[in-house]
């Protein structure tokens, strides 16, 4: 079975054209694929798929199995792939994920995708939908209390569940091995939630760690990272666009008045191989 692997800004995952290859047992190849020490090494396992909703679909699985809705830096890669590889001749186009049919907006240079844009859709902020337990309304700037500290966190939805903290210190320095898994597993949460720990530099300039769940600390997160532009506006911290920097590069993101959330960033191959 062939596979491509590519990342976006350091989340990388292992991609392979359904369109060409069958897939039997997808959680299980995920978990195998995604070893780092015995596979191809990777953050998931994505999918690349006929659509009855568009022209082509995305399926996303974590490196321990479970299914995901989206991600905006897989996105952006099987947009690349798509584009790259003459799947689709359109700089505009939609792909369904998880989450939804979400739009995508290529910037070619030299007949490559070079940028790509993400409408990365409405942000859920009703606890019910994004789902959370003992909350109604909006969850913003609530305390939850993790081993010794006392986190205020946001709660937002961009088509999966993230928990966003705001920190007022170092974010290199920060032990997101310690609190990610507790807060991830949380029971406030029952599909798990993602968690991103955020140090704000300016209105318009944050720096972004990610617990992913299913994952561990990943390098990018792209939903993530919307999730972190609305909780900003919620709280008062930022402007509606803000260039993000994360451990793998910078996302530039925008939430319109429109109240679509639109990302933008790079996504690059790796390399290609044979699975066996």
């Amino acid at each position: 079975m062939k596979f491509t692997k590519m990342h976006g800004i350091g989340n990388d995952y292992v991609y392979i054209n359904c369109f060409e290859e069958t897939v039997d047992n997808p959680n299980d190849l995920a978990i195998k694929i995604s070893d780092r020490h015995f596979g191809v090494g990777s953050d998931g396992l994505i999918l690349i798929k006929p659509s009855e909703k568009a022209p082509f679909k995305m399926d996303m699985y974590n490196a321990d199995g479970s299914q995901s809705e989206m991600c905006g830096n897989g996105l952006r890669c099987v947009a690349k792939y798509l584009y790259d590889k003459g799947m689709i001749k359109q700089d505009q186009f939609d792909i369904e994920t998880g989450a939804g049919v979400l739009k995508i907006n290529i910037t070619p240079n030299n007949g490559k995708a070079d940028l790509i844009e993400i409408n990365m859709g409405k942000p859920i902020l009703e606890a019910s939908k994004i789902p959370m337990n003992q909350y109604s309304g909006n969850v913003i700037n609530e305390k939850l209390t993790i081993h010794d500290r006392t986190f205020s966190f946001t709660a937002v939805s961009m088509g999966n569940p993230h928990c966003v903290i705001f920190l007022d210190e170092d974010i290199n320095q920060f032990p997101v091995e310690k609190y990610g898994p507790t807060i991830e597993n949380h029971p406030l949460f029952p599909k798990r939630v993602n968690v991103e720990f955020v140090q704000i530099k300016s209105p318009t300039e944050v720096f972004q760690r990610t617990w992913e769940r299913g994952s561990g600390e990943t390098l990018a997160c792209g939903t993530g990272a919307s999730a972190v532009l609305v909780a900003g506006v919620l709280n008062n911290k930022s402007e509606r666009q803000i260039l993000n920097h994360l451990k793998g590069g910078d996302l530039y993101l925008k939430w319109d008045e429109d109240n679509y959330v639109y990302l933008k960033g790079s996504a690059t191959f790796v390399f290609e191989g044979e699975w066996k």
